[in-house]
């Protein structure tokens, strides 16, 4: 038997979804990959200078861009050799069937995310733009020149993108406001959040700072939280970000990887990281 207040929690709830992009919807953050290959070595001073908190992620962008030097089947190559999280196609439709809007907020770029999704058979909204909010990026010669179309001003930490201004604007009137993402660049949507998905440094970050979360590592797990959330038995509240402990024993920070900036140490697969290595090499010998 349906318990009646569960069933008028979910009956009420009017669910919307953020997500980022580099490291939560692929594998690996590809701005880090563009960096470790085509860019001078001193991007990585930039980052010291970021995650100490001296700058902003737009600045560290602006000036981390301007050390890359590539052209564009190069650039090409890495990002089709990025792996995608092979949930999210699905968890995608699942949003468009249950009628849950789902946004896109990221630092990453929009040529880099539009290239992904469509490789992933991604189409609608989030791809074409609409619900899309990113920095923007254009090649020019050798040169790389981003944009950051909603870095919003009055941004008091210097983001490239400010998650935290769009989740209020785009959220308002929604419940619950769902956020999922991965790095310490998401850490300002968190308090926006009803409801936070977090892994690797994102939930490094909330363990530390008492921010409630829950755990997961691909998108299968958070559709099934949803569903849950929406479906014909349960209610919300076992999802309320005020809610229970922030963590649980289960929960565990991966700190395998090779990339240590804004995703920190620990960002994707040994494999994945394979892959990414050899699409330059393969490129410079003429192969696509």
């Amino acid at each position: 038997m349906v318990n009646d207040k569960h069933d008028e929690a979910r009956q009420s709830a009017d669910p919307i979804v953020f997500a980022d992009f580099d490291g939560t919807i692929t594998q690996l953050d590809v701005t880090d990959v563009i960096l470790a290959q085509l860019a001078h070595p001193s991007w990585q001073e930039v980052e010291q200078a970021w995650t100490r908190g001296s700058i902003g992620s737009r600045e560290c962008l602006e000036r981390q861009i301007a050390l890359v030097d590539t052209s564009a089947e190069e650039l090409d190559a890495l990002v089709d050799a990025v792996p995608i999280d092979p949930s999210f196609a699905p968890f995608y439709r699942f949003t468009r069937e249950r009628g849950i809007p789902l946004y896109v907020l990221s630092e990453g770029f929009d040529y880099v995310i539009v290239r992904i999704l469509k490789r992933a058979g991604v189409n609608g909204p989030v791809r074409n733009g609409i619900h899309m909010f990113s920095s923007a990026l254009r090649l020019e010669g050798r040169r790389l020149i981003p944009s950051f179309p909603h870095s919003a001003p009055p941004c008091e930490h210097g983001c490239a993108t400010c998650k935290a201004a769009l989740i209020r604007r785009l959220g308002k009137g929604k419940h619950p406001v769902i956020f999922v993402g991965d790095g310490l660049s998401d850490r300002f949507a968190v308090d926006e959040a009803d409801v936070v998905f977090a892994k690797r440094q994102l939930l490094a970050y909330c363990r530390e700072h008492g921010k409630a979360c829950h755990p997961f590592d691909t998108f299968a797990e958070v559709e099934q939280a949803i569903a849950l959330l929406i479906g014909p038995s349960q209610s919300g509240s076992a999802l309320s970000h005020h809610s229970g402990s922030a963590l649980s024993q289960g929960e565990r920070v991966d700190r395998d990887g090779a990339f240590t900036s804004r995703r920190g140490p620990g960002e994707g697969s040994v494999a994945a990281r394979g892959r990414i290595r050899q699409a330059r090499p393969k490129l410079l010998n003429g192969n696509e």
